[in-house]
């Protein structure tokens, strides 16, 4: 944990239709001053969107050579490398050798994030997937959060359904190639 790092502590009830994969985490997140709940939300989606054996939050902010979260199998690779936010293309480029797969969750324009990847090296462009919720819904859902959250995710046709401590939220999420 990061020094001036606060706790967060998440009870998820996830349903994800799309997936089949039903179950309660309690997840322990910690935020770096510098980091902005907007994106720990993003963090927490993308988590729970990716949600699998061997899934691991990183530093967060904090890491320089991980990504927000990441998949790895029992021998100890890297299975899914997991940004958020704007990743530059060389950290796209590292995550898509080392994993498997390699995906970004955005809070932010996606239009504007992979505009800034165009013309840069990034290894299996056409695989990396560039996942964004609608403008603004992040940052509504982020404005309540509390040290010690409850969240209930619904995930169905790729329409993410949300309610954060009585918030209630909904997003489609549009999902495209980084190439």
């Amino acid at each position: 944990m990061a020094i001036g790092a606060t706790m967060h502590s998440f009870t998820v009830q996830l349903s994800d239709v799309d997936r089949g994969v039903y179950d309660e985490l309690a997840l322990r997140v910690a935020r770096h001053p510098s980091e902005t709940a907007a994106y720990m939300l993003t963090r927490i989606l993308a988590y729970c969107l990716e949600y699998e054996e061997g899934i691991a939050f990183s530093e967060g902010v904090a890491a320089t050579d991980e990504p927000a979260v990441l998949v790895r199998d029992l021998t100890g690779a890297v299975t899914a490398w997991i940004e958020v936010g704007a990743p530059d293309a060389a950290r796209l480029h590292t995550g898509s050798m080392l994993g498997a797969r390699a995906v970004v969750y955005t809070h932010r324009d996606p239009d504007k994030v992979a505009a800034a990847w165009t013309g840069k090296r990034i290894h299996r462009a056409e695989d990396v997937l560039l996942h964004s919720f609608e403008p603004g819904f992040v940052e509504r859902m982020a404005e309540a959060v509390e040290r010690r959250s409850t969240m209930t995710l619904t995930r169905t046709e790729d329409r993410v359904y949300v309610d954060l401590n009585g918030t209630a939220g909904e997003s489609d999420i549009t999902t495209r190639s980084a190439a």
